[in-house]
């Protein structure tokens, strides 16, 4: 049923570089033909070379071009994403029959011989040779990274498991044999030059099985297939592999099976290889992470550090990643995993040991859905923020934070904690508190999203939010808010003048946050104009919403004619909220090397997001926030003319007009004249209209925008994103 060959191997270059590379290759038997009986094969190829001194992780993941259909299939039987808009958004793509990036389909053709080892995959090839070496090629002329690798086995092969048998990933028994130790010559490519090896030592793994298929027809197994999408639960599994080989001649390659829902072990092993090739299993050992790191593009954590002990082979290990940022994007089969070269140290027998490793630890997903990606994603917004502005700053950096890096003087006298108690801490009380981080999530989307690398930008995360956090500050104190994200309001810890001085603050501090050294002036310059074009507008949206619509209420109240009442309504929340955060989209797009149709196209999309975003808060202010984060009907007894309120003031009658337009004006206080104002807006359908002319601007939005960008795992998230905002409950 299925069947993959695996290489890894880490090399020196002559000219000193240490590189380590993993390929696996993959095939599976994913249908029958129905004429002829005959096996249908998908295959799929992952691959990435790991710069230790660089620090960067050159990743490639190929698949058939059959692979949009099969996508498909998996997500209608339920083996797809567990958020049910992830799965709609990465259909759109597949009906279409695109494959989104990273993944790509093959270029050239695919063959597997069937009388001996020989693989050919696109530009990628594997094959075993007559003095039984093997031959390994691998390109991607896009990134123009590869190899030409000759393996020599240097251990015979060794069974792992129970004799060769192992529980395979969907818990089935596969065949399972490796080579761990392999001689490696040949040349790596990097930027486009062959770089020629010093040494390298490499690792050979093949494992195959599963139950083949029946010839069943097409329809029962579509029945089948439906009956598991029905199924309550489903089974998933992940694992922790690791292959190591160390310098005194030890090889070691131990692996834990466990089933995700509860973390049971359903198959655990481990075998150590001595310098002579002689092998011994060892059921009972320590696999354990000791530290992690959080990708910043899936917000997945992965262990970087891991305690491996083996007490009946006098083993203990410290197998810590070389950097980080190994994770391996690949939409189409699994949203993503790490694997990555790592160095190791410990003792064996009580000696010094030392060595190198691959980590792989596939199929866990942490994150489950949409909700709980914004919540990972509001973690790090807080983590960015408390390293911006620490509560507890050195001078240096309160340096950074009011002066510049030749104003030394500028601190002479200043009493620190005072600063912070002052400054910082009301700024930190409200950021502190989480809120939504779909703001911050933008820029670093719209970087990725035409082709950039927002890791470049990562201290954006924090600009976005104290950028809000300062305009929410400043608003409650006008608005004489006393609740904010489930806590009092900055002014009423702080006092006003405080909180006003704190909230203007925020918006200048983020202005180190802006750019990068590597950047040109010319892109410095035009992040700078986005960024205050931001602020200009979101300041006239405040001072549009502070006047008020109170005398055009009056009118309208009179003449049933509330046209011009929504338009003004619509263009103060456009400036308010569409405005910054299209800001922020171009940000990002200009950021990430994006055309001028791309950067207006997703800060269009993005203004229509915030704007959508904003009405479905008026929304939920009247219907109600989930864990009451606002009191439900604020806006009402602020006297807030809201798009319900516009809304309604077509639909209802004059008298009704007229009670709408005082009941308003008079801000009420009593929660019986607040429900009974909510009540006359969702009976006359202007709350459910507000829902829909936010999902319509949305659509429409994302109608223009979406043909300017490749498909990609980034473009299916904020397809995902603005069916999220619609039906966000908080």
């Amino acid at each position: 049923m299925t069947e993959w060959w695996y290489l890894n191997t880490h090399v020196e270059t002559t000219d000193g570089r240490a590189l380590s590379l993993f390929v696996a290759f993959f095939r599976l038997i994913e249908g029958r033909n129905e004429a002829t009986g005959q096996p249908r094969f998908a295959h799929s190829l992952t691959w990435a070379l790991s710069d230790a001194q660089g620090k960067i992780y050159h990743a490639d993941s190929r698949v058939d071009g059959n692979a949009p259909r099969m996508g498909l299939e998996r997500i209608e039987r339920g083996a797809g994403s567990r958020d049910p808009r992830l799965n709609r958004a990465m259909s759109e793509i597949l009906k279409r029959d695109r494959v989104p990036t990273p993944d790509r389909v093959f270029e050239g053709r695919v063959y597997v011989d069937s009388e001996r080892l020989d693989l050919q995959y696109g530009d990628a090839r594997f094959q075993k040779n007559d003095d039984g070496t093997y031959h390994l090629t691998l390109a991607n002329p896009r990134t123009k990274i590869g190899c030409d690798l000759t393996f020599k086995p240097e251990r015979p092969p060794i069974l792992h498991g129970d004799d060769g048998r192992v529980r395979g990933h969907a818990g089935d028994e596969m065949f399972y044999y490796f080579i761990p130790r392999n001689a490696v010559t040949g040349t790596v490519t990097l930027d486009g030059k062959a770089l020629a090896l010093k040494h390298g030592v490499g690792w050979y793994d093949h494992e195959f099985g599963g139950a083949i298929p029946s010839t069943e027809s097409e329809a029962t197994a579509r029945a089948k297939a439906e009956a598991m999408q029905k199924a309550p639960d489903r089974i998933d599994v992940a694992w922790n592999w690791v292959a190591l080989q160390l310098e005194d001649g030890t090889d070691l390659s131990a692996y834990t099976l466990q089933r995700c829902a509860d973390g049971k072990i359903l198959g655990r092993h481990a075998i150590v290889v001595d310098s002579e090739g002689r092998s011994k299993k060892y059921e009972q050992f320590e696999l354990s992470p000791a530290a992690w790191w959080r990708s910043k593009r899936t917000y997945y954590d992965y262990p970087t550090r891991w305690t491996l002990k083996i007490p009946d082979a006098r083993i203990e290990l410290e197998v810590a990643a070389s950097f980080p940022d190994q994770e391996l994007i690949t939409v189409i089969s699994k949203p993503a995993f790490w694997e990555g070269r790592c160095e190791v140290t410990g003792t064996r027998d009580g000696n010094a040991v030392t060595g190198l490793a691959y980590v792989e630890r596939s199929g866990f997903e942490p994150i489950k859905d949409l909700d709980e990606f914004f919540g990972a994603v509001g973690e790090e917004v807080r983590a960015s923020v408390k390293s911006v502005l620490p509560l507890e700053p050195t001078r240096k950096e309160a340096q950074d934070l009011i002066a510049a890096p030749k104003r030394e003087h500028y601190l002479d006298g200043v009493d620190i904690t005072q600063l912070s108690n002052s400054l910082i801490a009301p700024i930190r009380a409200i950021a502190d508190r989480g809120g939504k981080a779909w703001r911050s999530y933008a820029a670093l989307a719209c970087c990725d999203v035409v082709g950039g690398d927002s890791r470049k930008f990562v201290q954006w995360l924090a600009m976005p939010e104290l950028m809000h956090v300062g305009s929410l500050i400043v608003d409650d104190v006008q608005d004489h808010s006393s609740v904010r994200r489930k806590g009092p309001t900055c002014h009423m810890i702080y006092g006003e003048p405080l909180a006003i001085n704190a909230g203007t603050a925020a918006y200048f501090i983020t202005q180190r946050l802006l750019t990068t050294e590597d950047m040109s002036p010319e892109r410095k310059l035009r992040l700078y104009d986005l960024y205050f074009e931001a602020m200009r507008a979101g300041h006239g949206g405040q001072a549009l919403d502070l006047s008020g619509l109170g005398d055009l209420m009056k009118q309208v109240a009179e003449s049933g004619d509330a046209k011009l009442l929504e338009d003004r309504v619509i263009a103060t929340h456009r400036l308010k909220t569409g405005a910054p955060a299209g800001a922020l989209a171009r940000m990002g797009a200009v950021a990430g090397g994006g055309s001028e149709d791309q950067i207006e196209g997703v800060g269009r999309l993005f203004e229509a997001l915030g704007l959508a975003f904003q009405l479905v808060d008026d929304v939920l202010n009247l219907r109600g926030f989930k864990g009451d984060l606002k009191l439900s009907g604020e806006d009402i007894a602020n006297g807030t003319v809201t798009l319900p309120v516009a809304k309604a003031m077509a639909r209802l009658e004059l008298s009704d007009r007229r009670w709408m337009a005082k009941t308003l004006a008079s801000k009420p206080q009593d929660v019986k004249v607040v429900a009974s104002v909510v009540e006359k807006l969702e009976r006359c359908g202007a709350i459910e209209a507000c829902a829909k002319d936010a999902e319509e601007l949305i659509e429409d939005a994302w109608r223009k925008t979406e043909p300017l960008l490749e498909d990609s795992l980034t473009k299916v998230m904020l397809r995902a994103f603005g069916w999220y905002v619609l039906q966000r409950h908080y």
